[in-house]
């Protein structure tokens, strides 16, 4: 903390103070009297006509603080020579003003402090409050001053007031400021029961330490550098400088020792006076002296120029200042000022570092409870996640189970198609036996043609009668060739209905299929068992295939016999000859049409052969159903 910045904090409760409103304000009349007053205690020139310059914009109205900085700053801070004034004449000053409008006490009551007390606990205040406007101490500066006085005093610190009264709403929102400080000390609660001479003692020695930067006071014996004789001196040592007066009251300063790098303490250890030995002190080798005039606890202060010899009282005391003096010179050597400043600063900072950790280990407990609630959240989505399983295994069983019933469903229905394809084997077999039959019937209806062939050669002789009746056959027949392209017809459609039907079949058979060999595994078996059907069924087929080419070579003789029955029915021209029977129909003779004999053979021959085309067209549709049937029975079986 610089010169600065110690003058504005005594400053701002001077215009403080003039802010009566307190709207941040003061007028320009009361601002010259403060400069002028802060011009004088500087010890810098005051410019009356400096001020009315620089708010010569402004209108009469008052200034705020924000306007009075740079004033302050460029005509009375920027002029300041340390070591020109007495900051205590500021401190004075500044003082006088605020403890008018702010210092209010009862002077009946014992425990009020006295004005020069108030105004030295106000300066400690200002030297150990924080950088910031307003200005505020917080609580671990004000329990370090609260230890110091007592410690001055010899008593106790009392921690449950302290606590107390840093307990309170005010203090643990805003800080406290020097106005409740004031107030705490006035009301007792520290210095209950001591003596007020002893507690100004106190506050004046800490003032005196923290403020005025005395690192120790104390009688002295010091021996003179002309007469050489001891006399007992008052000493102040400062981190520039050792001074010492004729008393206690330092009014008559006898000399001035500057302290610097070049300085060094040399102390006498009694057990090894009458040795002239050596001695480590601060790790650094110091000679002992030898005790001088009956003088014990000595030690000496070296500078450039003069060597000082003094003496403590006792050796508790010759250590106190020894170390004390040592601090000072290295204060000196590393720049620094003030040691209660560099103090002030080292706990600024382990303030900050506690508060980092502070924070730290508050975001760690974040940290820690998000990562607990992440934990739980995750702990919760892990049993929903059970539960959904569990619900995912109940309804995977149900499903295997429906699979299973489904398997067994399609098992037991290739079972049934198993009977029914062996029941159709079966049937295939009888209608081949059928079928069998079927042809030896057509071969003994071939027989009985080829009688009929022969019993139609005996009645050529009759086709002339037949003919006259030729007619009427003719329209018979086409009657039959009308009937039978109706049955034609509808033998077409229950061809197509069947083709249909067989569609229908392969394509559900496709899909049966494709249901097996999703399931082949658990089906191979039965699917050995139905090929070794269709491996049956292939002969069966190809049994049928034979019967079927026997059939339509029994057609085609039939169809043959029938050409031949037909030649035989041309008639017989008048003139020609009969041809025997082994001969070519060719020469056969027919008897014209008024023969009543022939007319009579050909009625009869017509008939026949009306029967026979009868019979030829119903075996044939006959065929074409068994053959139908057949196919649609056997699936996929193709016959020609």
């Amino acid at each position: 903390m610089d010169l600065r910045s110690e003058l504005l904090k005594s400053i701002w409760y001077g215009f403080t103070a003039l802010d009566l409103e307190k709207s941040g304000k003061v007028s320009k009349s009361q601002l010259k009297v403060l400069s002028h007053n802060l011009c004088t205690v500087l010890c810098i020139p005051h410019d009356p006509v400096a001020l009315e310059e620089h708010f010569r914009d402004d209108d009469d109205g008052p200034v705020s603080s924000q306007g009075y900085m740079p004033y302050l700053n460029k005509y009375i801070l920027d002029k300041v020579v340390e070591g020109s004034f007495i900051k205590e004449n500021v401190d004075e000053l500044c003082w006088t003003l605020t403890a008018k409008k702010n210092y209010q006490t009862d002077k009946t009551s014992s425990t009020v402090l006295p004005e020069k007390d108030a105004f030295r606990l106000w300066c400690l205040f200002n030297f150990l409050s924080e950088d910031k406007y307003p200005l505020v101490m917080v609580p671990d500066e004000v329990e370090y001053l609260l230890k110091k006085v007592c410690m001055a005093m010899s008593i106790e610190f009392n921690y449950v007031e302290l606590e107390d009264f840093f307990s309170q709403d005010s203090v643990q929102q805003s800080g406290i400021t020097v106005w409740i400080f004031l107030e705490m000390m006035n009301s007792g609660k520290i210095t209950r029961g001591i003596e007020k001479s002893i507690i100004s003692m106190a506050i004046e020695e800490v003032y005196r330490e923290i403020v005025g930067d005395v690192l120790k006071e104390g009688y002295l014996w010091k021996k003179g550098q002309l007469r050489r004789n001891w006399k007992e001196r008052w000493f102040t040592l400062r981190p520039s400088n050792l001074s010492y007066y004729t008393g206690e009251d330092r009014k008559d300063c006898q000399g001035n020792i500057s302290l610097d790098g070049n300085c060094c303490v040399e102390e006498v250890d009694d057990d090894q006076i009458l040795f002239g030995r050596t001695k480590w002190i601060k790790n650094v080798l110091f000679p002992v002296l030898p005790d001088r005039d009956g003088k014990r606890c000595m030690f000496c202060l070296k500078t450039l120029s003069k060597t000082y010899e003094m003496s403590a009282s006792d050796t508790k005391q010759r250590q106190e200042w020894t170390t004390a003096i040592q601090t000072a010179i290295r204060l000196h050597v590393e720049g620094k000022k003030s040691l209660h400043k560099d103090l002030k600063l080292k706990r600024r900072e382990q303030r900050e570092q506690r508060e980092k950790r502070r924070q730290a280990k508050e975001e760690e407990l974040q940290r820690l409870r998000a990562l607990q609630e992440e934990r739980e959240r995750k702990l919760a989505e892990l049993d929903l996640l059970k539960e959904a399983q569990k619900q995912a295994q109940a309804l995977l069983e149900q499903d295997e189970q429906r699979r299973r019933q489904q398997h067994e469903q399609l098992q037991r229905a290739l079972e049934i198609q198993l009977r029914e394809a062996e029941e159709a084997r079966v049937s295939m077999q009888a209608e081949m036996a059928l079928k069998e039959e079927e042809a030896e019937r057509q071969r003994k209806r071939i027989q009985e043609l080829e009688e009929m062939q022969k019993r139609l050669e005996e009645a050529l002789q009759q086709e002339i009668k037949a003919r006259l009746d030729e007619e009427a056959f003719r329209y018979a027949q086409a009657g039959l060739l009308a009937e039978e392209e109706e049955k034609m017809k509808a033998l077409m459609s229950l061809q197509e209905e069947q083709e249909e039907y067989i569609l229908k079949t392969q394509r559900e058979k496709q899909e049966l299929k494709q249901e097996m060999e999703v399931k082949s595994r658990a089906l191979d078996e039965a699917q050995r068992q139905l090929e070794e059907v269709r491996a049956n069924r292939h002969r069966v087929d190809q049994d049928v295939v034979a019967a079927q080419r026997k059939l339509r070579q029994a057609s085609t003789n039939v169809k043959h016999w029938n050409v031949q029955m037909n030649r035989l029915m041309r008639p017989i021209g008048p003139g020609e000859k009969r041809p025997s029977l082994g001969s070519s129909y060719s020469s056969f003779q027919i008897p014209t049409q008024r023969d009543p004999g022939l007319r009579l053979r050909r009625r009869s021959g017509s008939e026949d052969q009306d029967e026979e085309s009868k019979e030829n067209v119903d075996n044939r549709a006959e065929c074409d159903l068994e053959k139908r049937h057949s196919h649609a029975s056997n699936g996929d079986m193709d016959i020609p």
